[in-house]
C-alpha cells in the first residue's frame, strides 16, 4: 500500500498493516502483577520505621477469552490483589489504607493493564512512631 511508513518513518509499497488478532498477546505473569501492586503500595505510604516489613503482595489474575473481552475483541484481564502491610502508628488508618487501594489499583491498571475490582488490605503489624518530644525507648 503506498504512502504507509514502518516503524523507522521509511516508506514503501509492500508494508501492510496486521491487523490486532494476528499480532498475538502479551501475557504478564502474576508474579509480575504481584510486584507492582507491591511498589505501589510502598509508593502510597509514608517511609516505613527501620524494622518495618515492606508491603507484599498476592494476586488472582483471571483472564478471558479473546472472544468476551474489550470491544475491539482484546481480552480483558482482572486482577484481584491482597496486600500485607504494616503501618506507623498513630495514624489514619483507614485513611492510609485507602489511599493505597485507589493508588495500587490505578497503578496495576496503568501498568499492566488489568482492571482491579478488589484490593484487600491486611494490615500485620502498627509501629508506635514517636511524636514531638516523645521520650525515647520504655515507659512505665
Amino acid at each position: 500500500m503506498p504512502g504507509q511508513t514502518d516503524r523507522l518513518g521509511e516508506t514503501g509499497p509492500g508494508l501492510t498493516t496486521v491487523p490486532p488478532p494476528e499480532r498475538g498477546a502479551t501475557r504478564i505473569a502474576d508474579r509480575v502483577v504481584a510486584k507492582i501492586a507491591s511498589r505501589a503500595a510502598r509508593e502510597a505510604l509514608p517511609p516505613p520505621p527501620a524494622d518495618a516489613v515492606p508491603p507484599h503482595a498476592t494476586v488472582v489474575v483471571r483472564r478471558q477469552a479473546s472472544g468476551s473481552g474489550g470491544t475491539d475483541g482484546t481480552p480483558t484481564h482482572s486482577a484481584r490483589v491482597r496486600l500485607s502491610l504494616e503501618l506507623g502508628y498513630p495514624a489514619d488508618i483507614g485513611a492510609q489504607c485507602g489511599e493505597v487501594r485507589r493508588h495500587v489499583a490505578e497503578r496495576v491498571e496503568a501498568l499492566a493493564g488489568m482492571e482491579v475490582p478488589e484490593v484487600a488490605v491486611h494490615v500485620e503489624r502498627l509501629h508506635l512512631t514517636p511524636g514531638p518530644g516523645a521520650a525515647q525507648g520504655r515507659t512505665q
